[in-house]
């Protein structure tokens, strides 16, 4: 993936001061009324980390517990070194990753190679790691402890897809605007913003309170129905003071830090440390947890993509969003937007949550826009949405279980190795 460091600082930081009106248009679709346990919920919480497959950080999750869902193929890939051997999966030793790893467009669908599977390490060798092994690397609870423990006491998804076989802005796109409008790369917007309907307009149009909540700088504002509304785009730190207060909005997105050293990015994005985006996602929660707040809520967590890492279940055909196809450039691989991209982590965390739950159906990032539109009777943005999963199937509003928030595993940062991520990327990093 190309990193945009400079650009995108620089982009971002200048757009936290701008604001642009849009109009939003109108998309054909039901507007459903919330069923009368549904407006229990009072506050959605979404949090989108970076680039990890599902296998990648929850493969090892009790497989009592998880369909593993059989590949159509073999659990491992080829060699590319020695076409003789396969590579298997295998618990990473290591937090920090010598490079990063090929999640575009085109690597992505080799990646996928038509639901085999293998070609997640052809498509990562680099001098540094000559086989693509790292690709396979996994991580377990003694690495992720506090996200096994919130994983394992709520509600988690093993059928839960990024929105496209590709990298990060398009993904995010589709979380906010159920599209990504023909984009297949991480393409910064025009002056102004990306004039599409996004959810925050449609929120906006209907008087929901919400805002985003920013640790570094908001991708959000990439959107004009964003920058209309910059008094709700705020510092994390605002987060924490309205957690606190009992004074969250009805729907609140958080954003993490895309950029800084392996001690300072917290969006998990590789070669960063997992650890401290855990330890960041853990600081989101505890904050909901401890507030009074926490009672009417659902914390959401995913990540945009699968940043390269292998996992075994082939994406599933996905409802085409709009009549906008892929904005192809030449050696693009030549796909729709009718298929889901690689599996990623996915956790409903409530009181309303099942306890122990995991789902098996077939969900995406407009899933998350499915259940705020549901809940808060709002019509979809897209085809794709329209059409998507609206999650209720993870909470039980009559038998709320979590009314006093559980007791999850801290975390930690190993020193040791947060030492090993140091040396081997002593560099800044970013998006």
């Amino acid at each position: 993936m190309k990193r945009f460091v400079a650009v995108f600082v620089a982009f971002a930081l200048a757009s936290v001061a701008l604001a642009a009106d849009v109009a939003a248009a109108d998309v054909p679709g039901r507007v459903s009324r919330p069923a009368p346990r549904l407006r229990d919920l009072q506050h959605i919480v979404v949090l989108m980390q970076e680039n990890r497959s599902y296998d990648s950080y929850f493969g090892a999750l009790q497989r009592s517990r998880l369909r593993a869902g059989k590949p159509k193929r073999a659990t491992n890939n080829p060699n590319p070194a020695d076409p003789s051997q396969r590579i298997e999966p295998f618990h990473a030793s290591a937090n920090c990753e010598v490079a990063d790893l090929n999640h575009d467009w085109t690597g992505t669908h080799a990646e996928i190679d038509n639901g085999r599977m293998d070609g997640f390490t052809g498509q990562n060798v680099v001098p540094a790691d000559p086989t693509g092994g790292r690709a396979m690397g996994y991580y377990d609870r003694s690495d992720l402890p506090f996200y096994y423990g919130l994983a394992g006491t709520f509600g988690v998804g093993d059928r839960y897809f990024a929105s496209v076989p590709g990298p990060t802005y398009p993904n995010r796109f589709y979380e906010m605007a159920g599209t990504s409008f023909g984009h297949i790369e991480n393409d910064l917007p025009p002056e102004g913003g990306w004039p599409q309907p996004t959810i925050f307009g449609r929120l906006s149009q209907a008087g929901i309170s919400w805002k985003v909540y920013y640790a570094q700088v908001p991708t959000a504002v990439f959107f004009a129905d964003v920058r209309a509304h910059m008094d709700q785009v705020q510092p994390i730190a605002q987060y924490f003071a309205d957690a606190a207060a009992g004074a969250l909005p009805q729907v609140a997105f958080v954003e993490p830090a895309y950029i800084g050293t392996v001690s300072e990015e917290s969006d998990e994005h590789p070669p960063a440390n997992p650890q401290v985006g855990q330890q960041f996602t853990a600081t989101v929660v505890q904050a909901l947890m401890q507030s009074r707040d926490w009672r009417s809520s659902a914390f959401i967590l995913t990540y945009d993509e699968h940043g390269g890492y292998y996992d075994h279940v082939a994406p599933p055909k996905a409802p085409v969003p709009d009549a906008v196809p892929p904005t192809l450039g030449p050696g693009d691989a030549p796909a729709a937007f009718d298929h889901y991209g690689v599996r990623v982590p996915f956790v409903v965390a409530s009181p309303f949550s099942k306890p122990h739950f995991v789902s098996h159906r077939v969900s995406d990032h407009t899933s998350i826009l499915a259940l705020i539109e549901q809940r808060f009777g709002l019509a979809p943005l897209t085809q794709r949405d329209a059409k998507a999963n609206p999650l209720l199937e993870y909470f039980d509003f009559a038998h709320p279980s979590f009314r006093k928030p559980p007791k999850v595993p801290s975390a930690t940062i190993d020193p040791t190795k947060a030492a090993e991520c140091a040396a081997v990327q002593p560099g800044l990093l970013g998006l």
